[in-house]
């Protein structure tokens, strides 16, 4: 491919949102040790208005970073503890019968909030994630023919366990299709051990999802979101893009490719990824960070090479080797 030069001369100043992109970081780096690109993959979302999965095993800090985060933030918090009991109607609310105003009243549920923390989601069956189609996609609840919209900003960070732990249920194709990204988390690195264990054996009296503050309001995401939504984009890097997607569709290795919603999701978040740098323009190298978050769980690897060990991150790095980087 020829030669092209991606550097955009500026149209939009993203310092102030660079400087609160950075602050969070900060604050949430407080009491979180390392998880850099789990944080970074949060943020993007948030700029995005993406959803994010983040699977992991227990214990390496998965609801309490998404916890943290939404601390950085002035706007509405929700959590809802997923279990295998848990109906719709406990999480996108019910109606009631009003006796004094003989009809019956709509009660919102958890998920009417502007940061929904949804921890362990494949911890209930099918019919209970179904109730998180509609919400998470259009961003509406309907109810007895009615509908109800979300207030923005709207975002819902879902932690799970990998399936192969006991008690889980897997997540349909569908349901993971309506997540910008999908973040796993391993363990710390034993220097990062070391650390995590000194700054909790040095709290004494103090909570420390106290110790961080806000620095983001509602008007303020609302603003910044549309503005990544301006982030200039060349036409070869829309191309680049369609051509990663569509080669998981023809890989010899994947039994089910991505979805054109794949290809929107790498735009987004490549415009994310610009935006934490203070560009206003897309590189290939903020598709490339985007890839495999993307496209982790919008694939499926064939049976056979799955059970040999071969995961969907090693699939999706063979394709971008074998596609041209348009410079």
């Amino acid at each position: 491919m020829e030669e092209q030069n991606f550097n955009f001369e500026s149209q939009m100043d993203l310092t102030a949102l660079r400087h609160a992109m950075e602050q969070i970081r900060q604050e949430v780096g407080k009491v979180i040790v390392g998880q850099h690109e789990m944080v970074d993959q949060l943020l993007v979302a948030l700029l995005t208005k993406g959803h994010v999965l983040i699977e992991g095993v227990p214990g390496v800090a998965k609801t309490i970073t998404a916890r943290l985060l939404s601390r950085c933030l002035d706007m509405d918090f929700s959590r809802i503890q997923f279990t295998p009991d848990l109906m719709p109607s406990d999480i996108i609310g019910t109606s009631v019968f009003d006796a004094s105003k003989a009809s019956f009243e709509f009660k919102k549920g958890p998920i009417f909030s502007n940061f929904v923390l949804i921890d362990e989601i494949n911890r209930s069956p099918a019919k209970t994630q179904a109730a998180l189609f509609e919400v998470m996609e259009e961003r509406q609840i309907t109810v007895d023919g009615i509908r109800y919209t979300m207030q923005e900003p709207f975002i819902v960070i879902a932690t799970q366990n990998p399936v192969e732990h006991e008690g889980t249920y897997r997540l349909p194709e569908a349901q993971l299709d309506r997540f910008l990204f999908k973040t796993k988390v391993g363990y710390p690195t034993q220097k990062q051990e070391v650390e995590i264990i000194k700054r909790e054996h040095a709290i004494v009296d103090q909570n420390k999802i106290d110790a961080v503050q806000k620095v983001l309001s509602s008007a303020d995401l609302i603003k910044y979101q549309s503005m990544v939504r301006k982030v200039a984009v060349k036409e070869e890097l829309l191309s680049y893009i369609a051509e990663i997607v569509c080669k998981t569709r023809e890989h010899h290795l994947i039994y089910l490719g991505a979805s054109p919603r794949a290809s929107i999701a790498m735009l987004l978040a490549s415009k994310g990824f610009a935006a934490l740098e203070g560009r206003d323009f897309v590189t290939p190298d903020d598709i490339k960070s985007a890839a495999a978050s993307v496209l982790n769980h919008r694939i499926v690897v064939s049976p056979e090479r799955e059970m040999e060990g071969l995961t969907a991150e090693n699939v999706i790095e063979q394709i971008i080797e074998s596609i041209s980087i348009p410079r």
